[in-house]
């Protein structure tokens, strides 16, 4: 996205960049045949999917290219305020190991893959970048709003339309630090289809529509591919490792003391 008030990611142990650019070119192997859950009425969208690479196109562009979002007087001031914050020490929160949420969680994640887990009443999204993890809820799992908390990924309901399936999300915390910058009014619509492309590469789409009356003059659409990766698999992302690691080494030292004059 490219926007100074995206979440930029620490990077995690165990992948480096360069694989994440081998995932990203490398697209999807062979696929099976098989397009549909076992109970052989809704597409099966498991597996393991990488971003969707297309010539010429950002694989997390916004539907109409690079143009300007459209900020209320609202919205554009907090946002203005958070980058006059956070610009003089480059300061984002994935430089502290917090999650990017919703909807940058889907649209970007660093170029990280991600994990659908799908059951009829739940499919659970795991993102590799911060270990983020998105449940939407089905038929009977779904809670009143009234028992919802807020969270930077909200909480997610979701219901097949035909082949699509078709998530809303709605309790979100307001977050300027995102490229997506959204008050807790904000609601948030996807739609989720599979197709494949002329080489026969199975793609996940995702339409985005960010609703936001406060920080937005209209509705903010966009759109997010994926290409399966059969033999994918997500790596640990323990961001806070490197904390604790240099937290250790401080403890050492102040056990150790001070060095004893003449020793060197």
């Amino acid at each position: 996205m490219g926007s100074s008030g995206s979440s930029m990611l620490r990077p995690a142990a165990g992948r480096s960049s360069l694989v994440v650019a081998a995932l990203m070119l490398m697209g999807a192997g062979p696929v099976s045949a098989g397009a549909t859950s076992s109970a052989g009425s809704h597409p099966d969208l498991s597996g393991v999917w990488t971003w969707y690479i297309e010539a010429g196109k950002s694989p997390f562009a916004r539907a109409g290219g690079g143009a300007e979002l459209p900020f209320t007087a609202e919205g554009r001031k907090k946002v203005d305020e958070y980058r006059a914050l956070v610009t003089p020490t480059s300061d984002n929160p994935g430089a502290h190991c917090l999650g990017s949420g919703m909807p940058e969680s889907m649209m970007f994640s660093g170029g990280y893959p991600m994990e659908i887990i799908q059951r009829p009443e739940q499919i659970t999204v795991v993102y590799e970048a911060h270990s983020e993890i998105r449940r939407l809820y089905l038929g009977t799992k779904i809670i009143p709003e009234s028992d919802r908390l807020p969270a930077r990924n909200g909480y997610s309901t979701a219901h097949w339309e035909g082949q699509e399936l078709v998530v809303e999300t709605a309790s979100l915390k307001e977050q300027e630090d995102q490229g997506y910058a959204h008050s807790d009014q904000a609601r948030i619509s996807e739609r989720y289809r599979l197709t494949r492309d002329p080489k026969g590469v199975k793609v996940l789409v995702a339409q985005m529509t960010l609703t936001d009356p406060l920080f937005y003059t209209r509705p903010v659409t966009a759109e997010k591919k994926w290409a399966l990766d059969p033999k994918g698999i997500l790596l640990p992302y323990e961001c806070n490792e490197e904390a604790w690691l240099d937290r250790l080494e401080q403890l050492k030292k102040q056990q150790a003391g001070p060095p004893v004059a003449g020793q060197h």
